[in-house]
């Protein structure tokens, strides 16, 4: 026999196993017999040994069920790359197949399976090679090996195993891949055995005894011949005996029916009553149990041997919006290829052609593909996922708490944890220098190990050792039950052994004297005594037996016990037992025997004795970090609900209203989504810092959780609105949580100093520890609801423990094989739980920790879990009743009833039921993060009020009135407002903001006052951060704080600056002065005791207190210089209240005397402000409460005697009258500034920029403004639009949206009322009317890169700037004619431009040349006036100055516009400044050249130096007159770019593409035209349907076909018949109907398989369609879907176009696949590549001498010559999704057949057939009758009417073809004149004959050509290639923008040059962040302020159709692959 073929490691089996590595063999007697793996505890086993671990790398999934007899039955899916899907094993019968569709099996012993092909390129060969780990390895012959070992051929059919070794790891060290797998201490003792499956030890003893006593049944693999598979040899009836019935296995008979399975199947317990048959409602089970029907296939096993459970397979039916794995699961479809493995086997992730993220800058790549902001590296939250991000990170600072070590890496460990033994540091510092061990004293409940360590007494002699010496379980006495033997006395070193049986000294009486040893020495079986029957007179009660020393005995039967007496019976209350009970739910003991129970809700099983829930199946809900999967009990499939979470740690659910509920420590909220994963929401999102647990209160309808940031236990309603704290004092790192509403009692683990469980009722009462001792980290918590019993989990002692809900009767449930357990559940009789260590989840009884076994491991990071099932939540009453307790927040409910709660700041009513509607007195104060609040008196628990997007607070304030509280916010620039209760939160202001510090609200006329340290000024406004004025702009220095005093009218500050100082001036700004001068440093918050009129002070820097009244006198020292670091202080009543930076803390004092200091509130980090909210603010009359004190916007009150000031908005002036403010600025600037505009007035005294309130903006560049209606217009190139708005920001409108890449200039023209701009992306200057209407490109050659613009109307000129290679500035009329090139040298990069016209001046400035210049308006009398300026970009003039901004400082600067001196910087700051504009009064406003009446117009009428002209819109041409435009043009290319029709005019030399303004277009793909009926025809494939457009209304829009539509990818138009054909990809039909969408019929549905394209020759009766499917073809039938033939089936790859030239019979078609244009005339013929190079093709179209086609790669339209493909041109670039295209001309639908005469006398469908014509009827009858023979009979050949044209005479022949040369030729042919005429009818033999010998002479002349052409060809192949080989590769990097060749270069000549864009084009808007972002995206050239020039490749300079640079440089884009079709509808 030769070598077992050896497959990724593992051996495969044809017939039987007969080696197998590291295991062992099949028994002899069962090899070459079919025989299969057995099953041992769900782990596949050959011969009793397990399969090895490692298949692929992976860990193989677990066969399933265990134990069945394989047959036919499937033998694992292996989970890896391979795929391996359910094969069976024997006699012919397949094998895995893998690798992908059409691989085939791989080679073994059969002669006719072919070789597999892997993926990597490797194969199994002859001989044996196999593929394994990237390496080729032999396995055939002597030389088979496996890691240098080899195995004979001799030995391998008798069994021997390969050898085991040699670097290929075993299960667990693959899976882990981590040294420490069981915890770093895991190390057997001598006579040990190490179970490294589950980290525990057993006895050497036990190895190969034929039990598995490690969970994954390592001590049983290689132990020979098969021990358990054999049946019993001796089983003697008359001794008693039986044989059970399946496994032959030899019992007694007295065991049959005594409710033990002794058989293993429990076959002994089957009919042992007197219904010995099932019902019909029962399943009869193969070992004879009955189980409810309903249980069978319900993944369950209930009949003990998985026979309820066969045969269940089921097809999974995923919907359209799924993915099917390959076991047959379904999962999200959008989960296919993220680079996450969603199927259980992996499969989602084949074939997957999805790259790893590429992080751009400022951006961290994660071990796990996912890339996040770098400011987010090392900041302590796992936003990774894999925590990669915070590996290899500094130490983190800040200290430990008291009772606290800190390790190295800045993790803080419990002080006592010092020096015992265990690493809990992760360097292990915390046991380096340890000279004493810290040893604590045990409690009375605990046992002192000699280490010092404490143990829990009930540990002791439990047989597992505890102690590190294993001393708790020496000198141990064995204890056994009554039913039980006791085996004799074991060694000591046995004694410490550890042990997964707890009961190895203990086994049943019955086993006593069975003729088997079960007690490890065999004293079972000794001394046996032998049954007799009791004599006459006998005192026994029961039984009598003669013992081995001959005498007489008594014995009882089982189920008693031998009395003291020695001769009766005692009856055994099983009830009691408690090591191993008898019952899993209630126990009804009865005599000699028992009964079990089961509770509501759950049902007995068969065996008797366990419980089944009723229901649904069971699965699980665990959190895996970055996602929540639901996971079966039974199998090993799942789903995952929620993907893409940032780090979900704890979970519950509300199983009745389908609601899952979790928190993210990374993002701290709890959050909330149904079970399928959608309507994920936030529930908790505020106040939260670490939330730990999360427990549903699921008949209250509440949430609790835990927080170890806060130190609280909370609790609100499931949606979140009410929320109350139950506990948070003594509270250090609780953690997890659950709640029991039965009992209305929660539980929670805390894990601090001080390690407890706690339960307090539902309410927070009754709080109280119910375990607190021999706990150190209780991570998981869960509720045996039916027992009434809580289970914990400590990762630290490693052990899982039980007690009742008081905390007595503890039990430990499992000691081993729990590195780190974290978190658990419990189901039924088992408990489940994560383990951090081993990423996995694991289960074991619940009583006894027996049936230990892994079920899922290998996950990301395993957290919180719980079963789901009804039973999980069983019904209870509800205390709080329907009406919630008629509490009106919340109720809460206690063991009595219930108790009414009120949220933080609200007072429960004396009637226990109602809280305040507002809150009274609260103590307001900022954290930096957060705002919160705690009642002022009588509470010691604040709240966070609910508000978002809090990053760093300094001030507060608050106003009563409204119930609203205002915070600056130094790190967002803003100030914000929000109600107490968080809603209604709003950014009043967020402009021109640097450093807002202070806060303060004037309450008597509802204003805002603040100070900005920043900008040093104080300003206000109305409480809405509207009218907002500037009242101190000079002389400040680091303002801080702010208070008022309504009542005397003055506003205090601090000051920061150089002279520390507090100043007062009135709330107008007037009377200014300082206060205080001396004896301060960090003057910080300030506070007015208005009862006493005192300011008070706190500085940080003296670390004092003090007051003085307020004019300054009389200064104070409250509180000395003992305070650490004060900051925020308020005054309420008789009290001061303080915070501290340093002690984290907030103070009071008595605010006379500074005594009675007390810490109201410790711990809290980053505090600031300080605030107390009351309702007894003073009231001030005044003159403002009344019609605003007659102001026209801002009345402030100021100090006696004037009482009041009328104020105006910055920049506005106060009118003479000192009441009204102007309508706006006379005199300003106004520049864009990226995401908002601003304006400066130059009417005030100072220079302040204001933002116009218009809505937020992403990258505005250019802006200008209507002199004559003030209205704004600016460009956005990230959305890319121009638009306008009304200076108060109304009325917004969209100017243009279509057709602009880079739009970097614009300028109004104000006069004659239009818009120009410029467009670096598109290479363009265009004019438009000011509402975007007549749009025309002015200037499209020759244009590089244009930017800025200018215009003087005056002179009727247009001057533009261009950044190209060579950069120049140009002029032209303003009609785009007379252009001209005024500066060309010593340019740069010439930005912007301005013309000063009194001077009669040209001014730019030069980013490169860092310069300013000048000329006149010639560009002669140049010279520079401001030079060395860092990076300018916008420029004006105004007055005798020139404004620019300025890229590199980030300002606005003025200097003299002549010598350019008094350079000055007037607005600093201000990143992304672009273009400015000025607005002055004196603007002198031209009278419009074009009179009133448009110049008499029809569209444009556009200046000139001379006078005007009329213009058209683009692609339109002016008519004779001169001053009308035609409508439309006559011949056009109509293209679908997906969201858009366009059009590209052939009337007009611009080739300009202009997108129609169609409505409601969202992913269009093909497109036709009907002439006559000027209508336009497309399909969408987002909406399935077809529309008609108007050509004369483009809005006007109809839809013919929206039913029954899939995916309609190809269109054609008859337009002779008015029909309309289409192709439906998805539906695989073709089909027709009338052009109104009526008469619809399929022509042709069989034998296809993707069509796509159609064409269509109506003349010839000719339909043509390619196919995309497996044999891609190009087919062609009649128009009515007969004489279907293939034309082209050979050599294509995906034919998209399609295109007929009806003149000379020839048909097109392009292939995105092979990139290539071809060619051959109707019948296929003639074949020729007419473009070889043709990137990516899809649409195509023929017109004139030209062939257009549209190119997914370039994204743009190209044309060549339609007979040599020759003289190739792009017409139009930069087209996203650009798709089908058609020429549109009246001369492309000509010609004649009889269905365009009365419709051929059809009643629906007339289809011509080349020389006939059928009439066909609709699939679906209409209201008209049908008749498939016409009313009339129209001949075939048409009488000449006088208007005809010729339409109708073909100008080729349908037989021979002409060939394709330069000159078309010109053969015309007639059809026939009769009805159905064939065509050789009436033609001579003679005439035949000719045609013939005319035939065979031409096609001489074919093959003639043909051969010339194939020589050409390969001369301009050979001399292409050779380019190729030679210019290498054209590596696209960024370049040096100072030297770009003109896009306009295109050709076989040309130069390919990088085209540069404009570099805030590549500012990118981000949606989640929102902010413009800078990122390379999708484009092969840069900005020139970014990069630097290469030598760009020299193309070829012959052979017209060599490939580019471009497509050498670029590898060919992803097939399409139904690109145009099924995945464009996502989009």
């Amino acid at each position: 026999m030769g070598g077992v073929p050896m497959y990724g490691g593992s051996p495969m089996y044809p017939n039987g196993a007969s080696a197998m590595y590291g295991s062992g063999a099949i028994a002899s007697i069962n090899r070459y017999h079919g025989a299969v793996p057995k099953m041992y505890g769900g782990v596949p086993m050959y011969g009793n040994a397990p399969v090895p671990s490692t298949m692929y790398g992976y860990i193989p999934r677990i066969m399933y069920p265990p134990g069945n007899p394989y047959g036919a039955a499937n033998i694992p899916i292996l989970y890896g790359n391979g795929r391996v899907i359910t094969p069976t094993y024997g006699h012919d019968r397949s094998v895995p197949t893998m690798y992908g569709n059409r691989r085939g099996p791989p080679r073994v012993y059969e002669s006719d399976w072919p070789a597999p092909s892997y993926r990597n390129g490797a194969t199994i060969l002859s001989g044996g090679n196999m593929y394994n780990n990237g390496q080729l390895r032999r396995v055939g012959g002597a030389s088979d090996a496996y890691g240098s070992k080899s195995v004979l051929d001799d030995d391998i059919g008798e069994g021997v195993p390969p050898p085991v070794h040699s670097g290929v790891p075993d299960s667990m060290s693959e899976a882990d891949g981590d040294d420490d797998h069981c915890g770093g201490k895991f190390v057997c003792k001598v006579g040990e055995f190490s179970c490294l499956g589950s980290c525990t030890c057993i006895l050497a003893s036990w190895r190969c005894d034929g039990d598995a006593d490690c969970v994954a049944g390592e001590d049983e693999a290689e132990c020979g011949e098969d021990l358990e598979g054999q049946p019993d040899g001796e089983c003697n009836v008359n001794d008693g005996n039986v044989r059970c019935p399946r496994n032959g296995k030899c019992i007694r008979d007295d065991w049959l029916c005594d409710g033990e399975d002794d058989c293993g199947d429990f076959s002994d317990e089957t009919h042992c009553s007197y219904d010995m048959n099932c019902t019909s409602e029962e399943f009869q089970c193969d070992n004879g149990l009955c189980v409810k029907s309903t249980w069978r296939c319900d993944g369950d096993n209930d009949c003990k041997d998985f026979s309820d459970e066969y045969n269940c397979t089921k097809k999974t039916s995923c919907t359209q919006n799924e993915f099917q794995c390959t076991d047959g699961s379904c999962i999200s479809l959008t989960w296919k290829c993220d680079l996450e493995q969603d199927c259980m086997d992996g499969s989602d992730e084949v074939n997957c052609s999805v790259e790893p993220p590429s992080c751009s800058e400022g951006e961290f790549r994660c071990a796990y593909p996912r890339c996040i902001h770098l400011e987010f590296r090392c900041d302590g939250d796992d936003d990774c996922g894999d925590r990669s991000d915070e590996d290899d990170c500094p130490k983190v600072d800040g200290n430990c708490g008291t009772g606290e070590f800190k390790c190295n890496n800045g993790k803080c460990i419990p002080d006592w944890w010092r020096c015992d033994d265990e690493k809990d540091c992760e360097s292990g510092d915390d046991e380096e220098g340890c000279v004493e061990k810290h040893l604590r004293a045990c409690g009375q409940d605990e046992f002192s190990c000699s280490t010092g360590n404490c143990i829990l007494k009930t540990w002791v002699c439990d047989g597992i050792p505890d102690c590190s010496r294993g001393e708790d379980e020496s000198k141990c006495g064995v204890i056994c039950e009554d039913s039980q033997f006791k085996c004799g006395n074991i060694s000591s070193n046995d004694s410490t052994s550890t042990s997964s049986r707890s009961t190895i000294t203990c086994i049943g009486k019955k086993h006593v004297c069975d003729g088997k040893k079960d007690c490890s020495k065999g004293e079972d079986e000794r001394n046996c005594p032998h049954k007799k029957e009791c004599e006459s007179g006998s005192m026994c009660h029961q039984q009598c037996v003669t013992l081995a020393d001959g005498n007489d005995a008594c014995t009882c039967y089982t189920g008693y016990t031998i009395n003291s007496d020695g001769f009766s019976c005692q009856d055994i209350d099983e009830c009691q037992y408690e090591t191993d009970p008898v019952c899993s739910q209630t126990c009804n003991n009865t005599v000699g025997s028992f009964t079990c129970g089961c509770m509501t809700g759950y049902v007995l099983r068969p065996d008797g004795r366990t419980c089944k829930a009723l229901g649904a199946a069971p699965t699980l809900l665990f959190a895996n970090r970055v996602d929540i999967r639901q996971i079966s009990l039974n199998s090993a499939k799942y789903t995952a609900l929620l993907k893409g979470l940032h780090n979900a740690i704890a979970l519950d659910y509300h199983y009745k209203k389908g609601l899952i509920y979790w928190s993210d420590v990374s993002m701290d909220v709890i959050r909330r989504a149904t079970l399928n994963g959608t309507g994920a929401v936030d529930v908790i999102r505020w106040g939260l810092e670490s939330p730990s647990g999360v427990a549903i209160d699921w008949i209250h309808d509440t949430i609790f959780w835990t927080d170890s940031g806060t130190r609280r236990v909370e609790v609100a309603t499931l949606d979140g609105s009410i929320r109350v704290v139950i506990a948070a004092s003594d509270l250090d790192k609780p953690r997890d949580i659950v709640a029991h509403p039965g009992e209305a009692v929660v539980f929670w683990t805390d894990w601090g100093p001080n390690p407890k469980i706690e339960q307090a009722e539902m309410d927070g009462s009754n709080r109280k520890a119910v375990i607190a001792s021999s706990l150190i980290w209780p991570n998981g918590l869960c509720i045996d609801y039916i027992m009434s019993r809580i289970y914990w989990a400590d990762a630290k002692h490693h052990v899982i423990e039980s007690s009742k809900f008081d905390g007595t009767d503890r039990k430990k449930v499992i000691g081993k094989g729990l590195p780190h357990p974290f978190a658990l559940t419990i189901f039924e009789d088992a408990i489940y739980w994560t383990d951090w260590h081993t990423k996995s989840i694991s289960t074991a009884n619940k009583v006894t920790g027996k049936g230990f076994k892994t079920i899922h491991s290998g996950l990301n990071f395993p957290m919180y879990i719980h079963s789901y099932h009804p039973q999980r939540q069983p019904d209870y009453p509800n205390r709080c009743g329907n009406n919630n307790g008629g509490c009106s927040h919340m109720c809460l409910p206690n063991k009595s009833s219930y108790r009414c709660m009120c949220p933080i700041g609200l007072q429960l009513h004396a009637d226990r039921r109602n809280c305040d509607s507002a809150a009274a007195k609260l103590l307001l104060f900022a954290r930096k993060k957060d705002l919160r609040m705690r009642q002022l008196e009588n509470s010691d628990v604040d709240m966070v009020i609910p508000v978002d997007g809090i990053r760093s607070v300094i001030a507060l304030a608050w106003d009563s009135d409204s119930d609203s509280i205002f915070w600056t916010d130094v790190e967002s620039d803003t100030i914000n407002r929000a109600h107490l209760n968080g809603s209604q939160q709003e950014v009043i202001v967020s402009s021109n903001l640097e450093s807002p510090a202070g806060l303060a609200v004037d309450w008597v006329t509802s204003k805002l006052y603040w100070t900005d340290a920043g900008t040093n000024r104080i300003e206000v406004s109305n409480l809405d951060g509207s009218m907002r004025g500037l009242l101190v702009w000079e002389g400040l220095d680091k303002p801080r704080d702010i208070v008022l005093d309504p009542i005397g009218g003055f506003m205090y500050w601090s000051d920061w600056g150089t002279v520390p100082m507090i100043e007062r001036a009135g709330m107008d700004g007037s009377q200014r002065a300082p206060l205080i001068i001396h004896n301060l440093t960090w003057p910080n918050g300030l506070a007015i005791d208005h009862d006493h009129e005192r300011l008070y002070w706190a500085d940080g820097g003296t670390k004092a207190i003090e007051f003085a009244s307020l004019d300054g006198t009389g200064r104070t020292v409250l509180i000395g210089s003992e305070l650490p670091h004060p900051f925020g202080l308020a005054v309420f009543r008789d009290k001061i209240y303080w915070t501290d930076w340093d002690t984290s803390s907030i103070h009071m004092a008595d605010k006379q005397t500074g005594k009675n200091k007390t810490i109201l509130r410790s711990g809290i980090s980053n505090l600031m402000d300080i605030r107390v909210f009351h309702r007894g603010r003073q009231p001030v009359p005044t003159m403002c409460q009344a019609k605003n004190g007659g102001c026209s916007h801002l009345c402030l009150l100021a100090p006696l005697p004037k009482g009041h000031t009328c104020a105006c908005p910055i920049g506005i002036k106060l009118l003479e009258d000192g009441r009204t403010c102007a309508l706006g600025p006379t005199n300003s600037l106004i520049f864009a500034h990226r995401v908002d505009i601003r304006q400066i007035s130059l009417d005030v005294p100072y220079i302040v920029d204001v933002v116009l309130p218009l809505p937020p903006l992403k990258n505005a560049i250019a802006v200008d403004v209507d002199r004559k209606t003030g209205e704004i217009y600016w460009t956005d190139t990230a959305e890319d639009v121009i638009q306008k708005a009304t200076p108060d920001g109304r009325h917004i409108e969209n100017i243009i949206v279509d057709g602009l890449e880079t739009a970097d200039g614009i300028v109004i023209d104000s006069t004659g009322r239009k818009i120009y701009w410029t467009d670096a992306g598109r290479n363009s200057i265009e004019v438009a009317e000011l509402d975007g209407r007549n749009r025309k490109v002015l200037v499209w050659s020759d244009l590089e890169s244009p930017r800025a613009i200018a215009l003087h109307y005056h002179l009727g000129l247009m001057y533009w700037s261009d950044w190209g290679k060579n950069p120049r500035i140009e002029q032209a009329d303003m009609d785009g004619e007379n252009r001209m090139t005024l500066i060309s040298e010593n340019l740069g990069w010439p930005n912007g431009l301005a013309i000063d016209r009194p001077a009669g001046r040209l001014y730019w400035n030069d980013g490169q040349r860092k310069t300013i210049e000048s000329s006149n308006l010639s560009g002669q009398d140049r010279h520079i006036v401001v030079t060395d300026v860092p990076h300018p970009y916008g420029l004006v003039i105004v007055g005798t100055h020139i404004y620019w901004t300025d890229w590199q400082t980030k300002a606005l600067h003025r200097a003299d516009k002549i010598n350019g001196i008094d350079n000055t910087i007037i607005r600093g700051k201000l990143e992304g400044l672009m273009d400015i504009r000025s607005v002055q009064q004196v603007d002198n406003v031209a009278e419009n050249a074009c009179g009133r009446n448009n110049g008499g117009c029809s569209h444009l009428c556009l200046r000139t130096p001379s006078a005007y002209t009329c213009a058209c819109p683009t692609g339109t041409i002016l008519r004779e007159d001169g001053q009308t435009c035609n409508s439309s043009p006559s011949t056009y290319l109509l293209f679908a770019t997906r969201s858009t029709l366009a059009r590209v005019s052939l009337d007009t030399p611009e080739l300009w593409d202009v997108t129609l303004p169609i409505p409601d277009v969202h992913n269009a793909i093909a497109v036709d035209f009907h002439w006559k009926s000027q209508k336009i025809y497309y399909t969408d494939v987002f909406l399935d349907i077809i529309r008609s457009v108007d050509m004369h209304n483009l809005t006007s829009t109809k839809t013919i076909i929206s039913t029954n539509l899939t995916t309609p990818d190809g269109l054609a138009v008859d337009w002779i018949a008015n029909n309309i054909y289409w192709t439906d990809a998805g539906s695989k039909v073709l089909e027709v109907a009338r052009l109104d969408g009526s008469s619809r019929k399929i022509i042709i549905q069989d034998g296809l398989d993707e069509p796509r394209a159609l064409a269509i020759f109506p003349r010839k009766g000719y339909l043509y369609w390619t196919d995309w499917g497996d044999n891609p073809k190009i087919e062609r039938s009649f128009l009515d879907g007969s004489s279907r033939n293939t034309v082209i089936d050979t050599d294509l790859g995906f034919p998209n176009g399609l295109a007929l030239d009806y003149a000379t019979c020839q048909l097109y078609w392009a292939d995105a696949l092979r990139d290539r244009i071809e060619i051959s005339d109707l019948h296929g013929k003639n074949r020729l590549h007419l473009v070889p190079e043709a990137t990516h093709p899809f649409g195509l179209t023929q017109y004139g001498e030209h062939i257009y086609w549209t190119d997914w790669y370039r994204k743009s339209v190209e044309r060549a010559d339609k007979a040599t493909g020759k003289d190739r041109r792009v017409i139009r670039t930069d087209l996203d999704g650009v798709m089908e295209i058609r020429a549109v001309a009246a001369g492309r639908q000509t010609g004649w057949t009889p269905c365009a005469d009365r419709n051929g006398g059809c009643s629906h469908l007339c289809l011509f057939r080349q020389k006939s014509y059928i009439c066909a009827c609709p699939d679906k009858p209409d209201e008209k009758p049908c008749s498939t023979e016409p009313s009339i009979v129209v001949p075939n050949k048409r009488i000449p009417g006088p208007d005809d044209l010729d339409g109708d005479a073909d100008l080729c022949e349908d037989g021979v073809q002409p060939v394709i040369t330069i000159t078309p030729p010109n053969n015309r042919d007639n059809y026939g004149d009769a009805y159905a005429k064939t065509p050789d009818e009436g033609k001579s033999t003679s005439e035949i004959s000719s045609h013939v010998f005319i035939t065979m002479i031409v096609l001489c002349l074919v093959i003639v050509a043909v051969i010339i052409i194939i020589i050409v060809v390969y001369i301009c192949h050979a001399h292409q290639k050779k380019y190729l080989y030679t210019t290498g590769r054209s590596v696209l990097t960024f370049s040096n923008p100072n030297y770009n060749a003109s896009s306009s270069d295109v050709g076989p000549n040309a130069t390919q040059a990088d085209k540069r864009i404009f570099p805030w084009k590549r500012l990118k808007y981000d949606k989640s962040q929102e902010r413009v972002y800078n990122v390379h995206e999708d484009k092969q050239t840069t900005s020139p302020e970014v990069v630097s020039l290469i030598p760009t490749v020299v193309t070829p300079n012959n052979c017209a159709d060599a490939t580019t640079p471009e497509r050498i440089a670029t590898p060919p884009p992803t097939p399409p692959q139904r690109l145009d079709s099924i995945s464009l509808k996502a989009g």
